[in-house]
């Protein structure tokens, strides 16, 4: 995609370096023009649509979305990717657990689509949180009024990611699981 769309290749021995970076630094050091990011974006998920087989969702995240959906959490999905990308991975089941999916979402739109999602859902913002792996996931929560959750097996660094204050990190899918599920406390009889 470099070629086509005329930005700066990513040397493999960068990656390390890349995932400390925020999206808009990101395009700043491969020198991408704002204006090319949503030919750039749609490509990328046309791209994925072709080869969404070789994708498949952490272990452990289709039971925590039952095991949320079942205790009566609200479930969606904001996404940059695609609403039908993000339906072959995850798979009918879990799709089916969803109340919204708003899908190809500029890459700095999220906190409206976050705001549009709690206004079709009625949830109040501080019932919510929006967890994601990147550093735009956790900016667009703070903006929208809700709290953040950052994971720590997906593109930004988890150093990273903590220098910019996720109200929760998880570390696994277990200790994800451990923090949304907690128990009612105990009343006495």
């Amino acid at each position: 995609m470099a070629d086509e769309f005329g930005f700066d290749r990513v040397d493999k021995n960068q990656v390390a370096i890349l995932r400390r970076h925020d999206a808009a630094t990101l395009l700043r050091l491969h020198h991408v023009p704002l204006w090319k990011v949503p030919f750039i974006a749609a490509r990328f998920r046309r791209l994925m649509a072709q080869q969404i087989q070789m994708i498949a969702p952490f272990p452990g995240v289709a039971d925590l979305l039952g095991q949320l959906a079942q205790g009566g959490s609200t479930l969606a999905v904001v996404t940059s990717n695609s609403c039908a990308n993000v339906r072959r991975v995850m798979g009918k089941k879990s799709m089916g657990l969803l109340a919204a999916c708003e899908g190809g979402v500029s890459i700095f739109g999220k906190r409206m689509k976050l705001r549009k999602v709690l206004r079709a859902s009625g949830m109040h913002p501080a019932d919510a949180i929006f967890i994601g792996d990147e550093i735009r996931d956790i900016e667009a929560a703070r903006h929208a009024g809700i709290a953040s959750g950052a994971v720590a097996w997906g593109f930004t660094e988890p150093d990273t990611l903590k220098a910019h204050s996720p109200d929760m990190l998880f570390a696994s899918v277990e200790e994800m699981r451990s923090a949304l599920l907690r128990p009612p406390p105990l009343c006495p009889l």
